[in-house]
């Protein structure tokens, strides 16, 4: 940090700056050390910015959006801390010859855009009712459930480069997997183009209403959580593997694995990045010694594990 020139960074970002940020505060599992910089930003030049002050101190940079599928190291985070600010959580739609394009900043709720699309009759997106965090966020895990992905609908990807330089990435150049989408190291996005296509008002509510149920139904309400811990190894669903060797319930500290869905664990009071993971590690060993499968994360480890 000592080559870190910190009153350049706030004569830049002023408040948006800000140094040992508790990034508990800002994910949705409200776990986390300290961010050794936090820094907000309004816009691409902001962005290639930040990313030349932490070139020039030798000092990684890790983007943060909704912070709703990340379990922060309780020692926190080296090195600058990004986070997308209002103005990159626009929305707007334009006409197109078969459907309405939405352009959505990276940092715009999922929700909102999934509420405004089904308002204006366009389906697509219904399976991604209840789906917390960013529209960035969806992007980056591919975001899906009930038989639909982010992918099926994103038409571009703007953002910027790790030299600062703006850049589009079409639909035929984008690379999507299982929960997973790949782009170029060091690319920070900005901002999403998506194509929805319009159809019958009943069928489009009738699809949002029911995977709002089924969430409701299945998923723990009340606590706070990341999501789903683990992938769904292939055909297989992690949170039945889990429940079938005994963990629903088991406690770390201040950590449980949920009754309601043995694939997520929630905070009940006071858990820490050390309570989640053993879980995690426990429940992983045991769906292995049991059953020969591997469980792989779906939630991020981000930060300073050490010897965690």
């Amino acid at each position: 940090m000592s080559r870190l020139d910190r009153h350049a960074l706030q004569q830049s970002f002023g408040e948006r700056v800000r140094f040992d940020e508790p990034l508990s505060r800002h994910t949705s599992f409200r776990i986390g050390g300290p961010a050794d910089v936090w820094v907000e930003v309004a816009d691409a030049e902001e962005i290639g910015r930040v990313q030349a002050i932490a070139a020039a101190a030798d000092l990684p940079l890790f983007v943060l959006g909704g912070g709703t599928n990340v379990l922060v190291s309780d020692r926190g985070v080296r090195g600058i801390v990004l986070h997308l600010g209002r103005p990159l959580a626009c929305l707007d739609w334009r006409a197109n010859g078969n459907g309405l394009h939405a352009r959505a900043g990276a940092a715009l709720p999922l929700k909102r855009l999934v509420t405004e699309a089904i308002a204006r009759d366009l389906s697509g997106l219904e399976f991604a009712e209840g789906i917390p965090g960013t529209v960035g966020g969806g992007l980056l895990m591919n975001a899906g459930a009930f038989g639909g992905e982010i992918a099926n609908v994103v038409e571009y990807v703007d953002g910027v480069d790790g030299c600062g330089a703006v850049q589009r990435f079409p639909r035929s150049a984008l690379r999507f997997g299982y929960r997973r989408f790949d782009l170029p190291p060091g690319f920070i996005v900005t901002r999403l183009e998506f194509l929805l296509h319009p159809a019958d008002r009943h069928a489009i509510h009738t699809k949002r209403d029911d995977a709002k149920r089924r969430r409701e139904e299945h998923q723990p309400l009340g606590y706070p959580n990341a999501g789903s811990i683990f992938k769904n190894p292939p055909g297989h669903h992690a949170g039945r593997l889990i429940e079938a060797v005994g963990m629903k319930g088991e406690r770390h500290g201040g950590a449980v694995v949920a009754q309601q869905h043995a694939n997520f664990i929630v905070n009940v009071g006071g858990a820490t990045a050390a309570d989640v993971h053993a879980l995690m590690v426990e429940a992983a060993r045991r769906v292995w010694e049991a059953t020969g499968v591997r469980l792989e994360p779906e939630i991020k480890l981000v930060g300073d594990w050490g010897q965690s």
